[in-house]
């Protein structure tokens, strides 16, 4: 059991995020293809899915030890939805904070030599790991990535409504099940090992996630411990949920949305399904500001997605018109 004890500070400072990341879900997918039982939600996708990979994982599985904590993969290749940012961040990640994550891994004998090539910053080793995560990706997450990250975008909708209508408290009690219990001022995560969690005015952030089946996992900031630490939380809890998403893979839809929008244009849509602002998505697609502005209008003018204002920032989201875009089979409401 882990406790996560909260002030009243850290219930201000509660924020909900849209995803941990393609690299994060795509390591949790590998971890799940190997799992002895996925549950029914899982299984069509399993099926489709095992055999396809072969050694080409063989370096993420080496990554993920018998016992102990796993490496968290979100701190070093972040939450970008997009494989190919979070490989470059993993290849560019400090020596320092490959360092900080890997000192508490307990690898196996046969892979510790290897691992001490990765904390030291071998580009041959790190190449290896970012071809077996791009393999796994297009083999257990892409084909079905764009009906994933609906599914995330609307649980992340859930929980903001539940903090809008009901506050903290409500989106806490929503998250309560076999996994978690909320006994104030102290959440309960089911964890095979005992711990206690002091936010300490922190806050944190709680991000719906989709391969990481088994239970809920607290990611502890790695390079900055003010950081708020983020609560992943499983969204596919039976059989209703998951049989939805495994039909069919889409994987001509992004050429097609680029040969209907624009490269530009597909790419923001895309990317806007979990919600950015401007200046995140001006940094994720590698332009200005002032650029993202002139398309987000374009695209707001074609009812494809909205924009509102939190705060000093400005949140653009998809609209059901877009969400049919990029994903086919999907009515606009």
């Amino acid at each position: 059991m882990k406790r996560i004890h909260f002030t009243d500070q850290d219930l201000m400072r509660i924020r909900v995020a849209g995803t941990i990341g393609a690299a994060a879900e795509t390591l949790d997918s590998v971890k799940l293809l190997h799992a002895p039982e996925v549950g029914l939600g899982f299984r069509r996708w399993q099926v489709s899915v095992r055999g396809r990979l072969d050694e080409r994982a063989r370096p993420l599985l080496a990554l993920l030890p018998s016992l102990g904590p796993d490496v968290d993969v979100r701190s070093l290749a972040g939450d970008s939805v997009h494989i190919e940012e979070a490989v470059d961040r993993l290849l560019g990640a400090p020596r320092n904070l490959l360092r900080l994550e890997f000192e508490n891994i307990r690898f196996s004998p046969a892979h510790r030599a290897w691992a001490r090539s990765l904390v030291d910053g071998d580009r041959e080793a790190w190449l290896h790991v970012t071809a077996a995560l791009r393999a796994c990706h297009g083999v257990t997450v892409a084909p079905h990535w764009v009906r994933v990250r609906t599914h995330l975008a609307e649980a992340r909708a859930a929980y903001a409504n539940a903090m809008i209508e009901g506050g903290v408290e409500q989106l806490l009690k929503i998250l309560c099940g076999p996994m978690l219990r909320w006994r104030p001022p102290v959440l309960e995560l089911e964890h095979p090992h005992e711990a206690d969690v002091h936010l300490n005015g922190r806050g944190l952030v709680i991000a719906p996630t989709m391969f990481s089946a088994g239970r809920a996992e607290l990611m502890q900031p790695t390079r900055d411990p003010a950081e708020a630490p983020v609560l992943a939380v499983p969204t596919v809890t039976d059989a209703l949920v998951g049989s939805t998403l495994w039909e069919g893979g889409g994987a001509s839809t992004a050429q097609a949305l680029e040969d209907l929008l624009g490269r530009t244009r597909a790419a923001i849509l895309e990317a806007v399904a979990v919600g950015r602002g401007t200046t995140d998505l001006a940094r994720r697609l590698g332009i200005s500001p002032a650029t993202v502005s002139h398309h987000t209008s374009v695209l707001r003018n074609a009812g494809l997605l909205t924009t509102r204002r939190e705060g000093k920032a400005v949140l653009h989201t998809v609209t059901p018109m877009g969400m049919a875009l990029l994903e086919p089979g999907a009515r606009p409401l």
